[in-house]
């Protein structure tokens, strides 16, 4: 039998145990540029065991709801950030490790303008944006050395959009 997952919206404290939501919430910590830019900074943890940080570019095929999830994955060796390159959210999806596999999954839509960082060893779901052009800035480990493990479930669970305020913000997004 099919699990449902149900879309919440991402908050900060919602997504606390997974990473961070990267946004311009609050007012800035420092006005810079002669007054005309506002500095938000240092709003995630960027970990890893080696390596360095490196930027690349993803440019993920669009989903539709519902989701069949059928694999998460996780990086042990660094943390993974994911950088819309559009004004549309994206799907996140993450689940808490349960003694080195992963439990009962949670999906999130993010807002346009915000962004996520993966905490290092985080399962989580492939890049889901659900609108085109799909093309992310992604800052992750580059290193020598496996740092992918994934994960097949026996039975897949599907994402599904069943919440009036996630419906609103997403129509409004798109």
């Amino acid at each position: 039998m099919t699990q449902i997952i149900e879309i919440e919206n991402i908050t900060p404290s919602a997504f606390a145990d997974f990473g961070d939501l990267i946004d311009t919430s609050g007012a800035p910590d420092k006005i810079i540029n002669q007054g005309l830019c506002g500095r938000y900074h240092d709003r995630a943890s960027l970990d890893f065991l080696d390596g360095r940080a490196g930027v690349s570019l993803f440019k993920a095929q669009p989903r539709s709801l519902p989701l069949a999830l059928q694999m998460v994955e996780r990086h042990p060796n660094g943390a993974q950030v994911f950088i819309p390159m559009s004004e549309h959210g994206f799907l996140v999806i993450v689940a808490p490790d349960n003694a080195g596999t992963p439990g009962h999954p949670r999906a999130f839509m993010t807002q346009p303008s915000q962004a996520i960082n993966f905490h290092r060893g985080t399962w989580h779901g492939v890049l889901t944006p659900l609108s085109e052009p799909g093309l992310f800035a992604v800052v992750d480990r580059i290193g020598t050395g496996a740092n992918l493990e994934e994960h097949w479930f026996d039975t897949p669970f599907s994402v599904e959009l069943d919440n009036n305020e996630v419906s609103e913000g997403l129509a409004k997004a798109s």
